[in-house]
């Protein structure tokens, strides 16, 4: 379980990396297993409906079991299939770059974040760099344990 702490950790770390890129003004979540929300900001001069959006991100993160930056191309290569998955989550997937897995040092995933307010790769960097400041790990550190994270597939 991630406390509260460490997503105010993560988000943190999001924010300030943000501000020393000249970021736009970001919004971010931490959200547990289940996507129940743990943390949330909104920086100053972020427009409507950045919590959505963030949630979004880390809801399909979750539900898909990898990041909403490949949920992105998920649906551009197949937009018949994600059109239903995300009519059958109820419109809360938001396939677009900036939710990643947060996972723990056995590579077990532990919640997801959601980071948005700049562009999609802009959003996905600041995820991963909040993860790791926090002492968690993404999907890419995890990639050599293999089927454990599903990103092997099985034989």
């Amino acid at each position: 379980m991630i406390g509260l702490a460490q997503a105010e950790r993560i988000i943190d770390a999001i924010i300030e990396r943000g501000a020393a890129l000249q970021c736009r003004p970001l919004s971010v979540i931490v959200v547990e297993p289940g996507c129940k929300v743990k943390a949330f900001k909104k920086e100053d001069g972020a427009s409507m409906i950045r919590f959505e959006m963030a949630y979004g991100k880390a809801y399909a993160a979750l539900a898909l079991g990898r990041s909403s930056k490949l949920v992105h191309r998920r649906a551009e290569e197949r937009p018949i299939f994600m059109r239903y998955l995300i009519a059958a989550s109820g419109e809360q997937i938001f396939p677009e770059g900036g939710g990643m897995l947060i996972r723990d040092g056995d590579g077990d995933v532990i919640g997801a974040v959601g980071v948005t307010g700049d562009t999609e790769d802009c959003d996905e960097e600041l995820a991963a760099f909040g993860i790791r400041a926090a002492g968690f790990k993404t999907d890419d550190d995890c990639a050599g344990m293999g089927r454990k994270i599903g990103l092997i597939k099985a034989k």
